[in-house]
């Protein structure tokens, strides 16, 4: 759980970065199917996948934790959230 707004932050950014990586991995392999994929790359991508898959879940659950714990709504967590993450 996260005690902090610091550390949603800290945990929205890690979730952020581990996206760019699958979208960077993406644009360097090229589309989908991994059929074409060499067994390296097929790899390679199914952990950046579920990292970020991972790291994104921890997030949305420790934003309604720390939402529940102040007593707020979820989306305005989520939306100060963005911001301070430096969301557009």
């Amino acid at each position: 759980m996260a005690h902090t707004f610091d550390e949603l932050v800290a945990k929205q950014r890690a979730a952020d970065e581990a996206h760019t990586r699958v979208r960077h991995l993406r644009d360097t392999y090229g589309p989908t199917p991994r059929s074409q994929w060499s067994e390296h790359q097929t790899v390679t991508w199914e952990t950046a996948q579920r990292a970020w898959h991972d790291l994104a879940r921890d997030v949305r659950v420790s934003v309604a934790e720390y939402a529940r714990a102040e007593g707020r709504p979820r989306q305005e967590i989520e939306a100060e959230l963005r911001r301070a993450a430096g969301h557009a």
